[in-house]
């Protein structure tokens, strides 16, 4: 049995939660953070057997693509001390994160 740990951007998690419950595969969802954009994510919990592995990391791959998008930085001006002026930079967003750990023992009272 395996566990996987899927860090996503909370724009691709309705569609990936669909794309796991049509496949019959239980979902646990979780709020988080991300610590760069401190945007949000959503880190999904799927629990399953090892023959499904395969099938639950090529869903995750085909809905969680990376994309650009604006994002604003803080860009110091020059003589002015601590005072900072929004910079917009072009980030890479999306994607997924994964862990997948082996679970010796599960249980469901």
């Amino acid at each position: 049995m395996k566990l996987v740990f899927a860090i996503v951007q909370d724009e691709d998690s309705p569609r990936l939660i669909t794309a796991l419950m049509d496949e019959g595969l239980g979902v646990t969802k979780l709020a988080s953070t991300g610590g760069f954009l401190k945007s949000g994510n959503t880190t999904l919990l799927v629990g399953l057997d090892d023959d499904k592995l395969d099938l639950c990391l090529g869903l995750i791959e085909k809905t969680c693509k990376n994309r650009r998008q604006i994002a604003t930085s803080q860009m110091p001006l020059s003589g002015a001390g601590t005072m900072y002026a929004p910079y917009p930079i072009e980030v890479t967003v999306g994607g997924a994160t994964v862990f997948v750990l082996s679970v010796d023992q599960f249980v469901k009272y």
